[in-house]
């Protein structure tokens, strides 16, 4: 049986460059300018891009309609969405128009 010192040093023997990578990227991304909640004006689409790289989409009444991953490069912005879709947007001048919608940071 394994003592939990040498479990957690095998798991961290067992962890590859890409999993690192991932790791440095997402530290990376949870520093950018914008990790927050973002809403059309009407308030009937809500993103809520999480620190972690992860995505919670609201519509309507209905909490965590889409949820998945995404990547900021610049300005640019790209969803995967856990069931395969993907999509994209750019935040031009504090705003983010992603798939023909306009949103706009929510204070939290």
């Amino acid at each position: 049986m394994l003592t939990p010192i040498l479990m957690a040093a095998s798991l961290l023997a067992a962890s590859s460059p890409a999993t690192a990578q991932e790791n440095k990227m997402s530290n990376e991304q949870a520093s950018h300018p914008y990790v927050g909640l973002w809403s059309t004006a009407d308030n009937l689409i809500r993103h809520r891009l999480l620190p972690n790289n992860r995505y919670d989409e609201a519509r309507g009444r209905r909490e965590s309609a889409y949820q998945g991953r995404y990547l900021v490069t610049g300005n640019h912005i790209d969803y995967w969405d856990d069931t395969g879709f993907t999509a994209d947007g750019d935040f031009i001048d504090g705003v983010l128009y992603h798939g023909g919608m306009i949103l706009y940071r929510q204070p939290e």
